[in-house]
């Protein structure tokens, strides 16, 4: 038995691949997918219902068009906007908001941009008869495709949302204190006292002293 070894072309191909799969593993680590400083998130002082409250009212001032979700704590919001004749872009935020059950609430936000333009596609016709069957062209028509569509990763888009929010927060807490503070200057009347409460401390008051009087002396006259 003898032994030899192989130089031909397959070795070679196989030790170049090696080579190159080792050296991209060594120079390209895979990108870091979760990290801390994401912008998906930032948290406020206030209950959830607050805040809630404040990015609901964020997104209609906005102009978007609010979804109706089974989950309370989730908003979903789109807006249209046509830039070009034939281009339409879709803006879409879907917010979560939860309390923190500390005095704080936190709120996640994710948005998508979505652009669709209007292309021309061919339509066709079927036509046959028995097994036999014809496809024909029969004309074109204009329809709303998608081109792209991206997750919104600018820290600067939702520090705006962000701040945004924190204006509305910082109204409801001016509001709830005025609301504090009306209800605490409301005078309350005492209660009336029952009737049979009433007959009864009357009847344990000691009686009345009709003994008279002594006269005051008079004063003299000046």
């Amino acid at each position: 038995m003898h032994s030899y070894k192989s130089t031909g072309p397959e070795f070679i191909c196989a030790a170049a691949a090696a080579i190159a799969l080792l050296a991209g593993c060594a120079h390209h680590p895979p990108p870091q997918q979760f990290t801390a400083a994401a912008p998906f998130s930032r948290t406020f002082t206030g209950s959830g219902d607050a805040v809630c409250w404040s990015v609901k009212r964020a997104l209609l001032s906005q102009g978007y068009m609010l979804d109706r979700p089974n989950d309370a704590g989730v908003l979903t919001g789109s807006r249209d906007e046509q830039p070009k004749p034939k281009l339409n872009l879709t803006m879409r935020l879907q917010t979560t908001c939860a309390d923190n059950r500390n005095g704080t609430s936190i709120v996640f936000v994710t948005a998508t941009r979505e652009e669709n333009q209007l292309q021309k596609m061919k339509q066709t016709t079927s036509m046959g008869v028995g097994p036999a069957t014809l496809t024909m062209p029969s004309g074109s028509a204009r329809v709303l495709g998608t081109v792209r569509r991206e997750t919104i990763k600018d820290p600067d888009f939702y520090g705006q949302f962000f701040t945004l929010v924190q204006n509305y927060v910082d109204q409801e807490r001016v509001s709830q204190g005025s609301r504090l503070a009306s209800k605490g200057n409301v005078t309350v009347p005492p209660a009336k006292r029952p009737a049979r409460l009433t007959r009864e401390l009357a009847q344990d008051a000691p009686p009345p002293d009709n003994r008279p009087q002594p006269m005051q002396p008079a004063a003299p006259n000046q």
